[in-house]
């Protein structure tokens, strides 16, 4: 009998099989069911854009543009840059809780690169007072934790602090563990940032602590999606509705506060506490996109749209990339697990066919391909810096590590304006 009983195809997943007289049970248990999605879950809430209209389509990659057409666009964004800060200050800091790792003389060469970077953003938040009692630290793109794990060691002695590690990915080797059994509590959110409305998170609602966002080497899109569920969905989900984006804000309006919006009520500013602090190595430019991003009305104010913010992203690897060869080995598991924190910041990961700089000898030299990959970078950061001023934050760029260390050595930082920082 049981030989005659039928496999069927599941229609959930189907590389696999089941019984067709079983398959109403196997739907209830299969892992490739669809799981409940937790309380902070809200689609789309950090996404940005919903007009289709203003999408961009499908482009010719740089590899196709005749000479005419990509000196326009070098034109078109050394113009766009004009005014803009080109050389950054230099923030490269260190913190005490690092020291003994800094001089282990078992850390390997890579190693010491990241604890170097880990180091500084540590300093960084140090002199922008963010390590401190009576705050909620939110790192996206967790990955293994590990800048996490550095700041609670900074925090050892201090009380009452929570952390939120945010990483879509199943993630291997964590560092999570420990931190058992000490005062700090550490909380895993699976969840794409895209989706995330960190006002719904329990532990949030709970004790309602100012927030201080961070991550290292959060790459591309991820940073705007961050940035948006910080600095704009934070307080629009203090309810149970279906909430959107907090809607634009016009370029000229510089007087609203960080996480409040003007036309929040009352009783919404009662609930909501501020974002305390913003500190985020950035990376992956080559990653950005239209949709996400946070500064698609500084473009539109010096004249550029979607067309030139897709070249200028695929530009901005030049910065980093030359002419090197791109690796053709495939990536290790514990390199694809974490790309989000460990791996050496995703530096090679468009072709050179992708970013056109196979085509390039004899229009451009190296030192000038290098320069106009920087001012892209520089130009998408900068219209992240007029979002976040547009929303009450005080918000800089720095190099916060030699490029010896990482050629990806920009932090994003932000602050609310003085008269806005909570109190601990």
């Amino acid at each position: 009998e049981e030989n005659d009983r039928k496999r069927i195809p599941c229609p959930l997943d189907p590389k696999h099989t089941v019984y067709e007289d079983q398959l109403q049970k196997h739907l209830k248990k299969c892992n490739s069911r669809e799981k409940p999605k937790p309380v902070y879950f809200v689609q789309d809430i950090n996404a940005g854009l919903k007009d289709v209209a203003e999408i961009p389509g499908e482009q010719v990659p740089i590899s196709s543009l005749s000479k005419e057409e990509l000196e326009n666009l070098i034109i078109k964004l050394k113009n766009a840059s004009n005014g803009l800060e080109l050389r950054l200050k230099e923030q490269i800091l260190s913190h005490q809780a690092l020291e003994e790792a800094l001089n282990d003389p078992k850390n390997g060469e890579s190693a010491f690169k990241h604890l170097k970077q880990q180091a500084s953003i540590l300093g960084n938040m140090e002199k922008l007072h963010l390590l401190g009692p009576g705050r909620c630290f939110v790192e996206f793109g967790a990955g293994r934790g590990k800048l996490s794990h550095w700041v609670d060691v900074a925090l050892q002695n201090v009380e009452n602090v929570q952390f939120l590690l945010v990483e879509r990915a199943t993630t291997r080797f964590k560092v999570d563990g420990k931190h058992k059994g000490r005062d700090s509590i550490f909380e895993r959110l699976q969840i794409d940032i895209q989706h995330l409305c960190l006002k719904k998170v329990p532990i949030l609602e709970k004790k309602k602590l100012p927030v201080v966002g961070i991550g290292k080497h959060l790459c591309g899109a991820a940073t705007d999606l961050a940035l948006r569920c910080l600095a704009e969905s934070y307080t629009a989900c203090c309810d149970g509705r279906n909430e959107e984006p907090a809607p634009k804000r016009s370029r000229t309006d510089k007087t609203k506060v960080a996480s409040n919006s003007s036309a929040d009520s009352e009783s919404n500013r009662e609930d909501c506490e501020p974002v305390a602090g913003i500190v985020i190595a950035l990376c992956c430019h080559h990653k950005c996109d239209w949709t996400h991003y946070v500064g698609r009305e500084f473009f539109k104010s010096v004249g550029l749209g979607p067309i030139e913010f897709h070249y200028f992203q695929r530009m901005s690897s030049w910065a980093t990339c030359g002419m090197r060869e791109t690796p053709t080995k495939a990536s290790t598991s514990k390199e694809r697990e974490d790309q989000s924190n460990d791996t050496e910041e995703h530096e090679q990961a468009l072709s050179k066919t992708e970013s056109g700089s196979d085509t390039l000898q004899g229009i451009l030299t190296v030192e000038e391909r290098k320069e106009i990959g920087c001012l892209c970078k520089l130009l998408i950061d900068h219209g992240r810096i007029e979002y976040l001023q547009q929303r009450g934050y005080k918000a800089a760029l720095q190099y916060y590590t030699e490029s010896a260390v990482s050629l990806e050595n920009v932090l994003l930082t932000a602050v609310p304006r003085p008269s806005l920082i909570p109190e601990p």
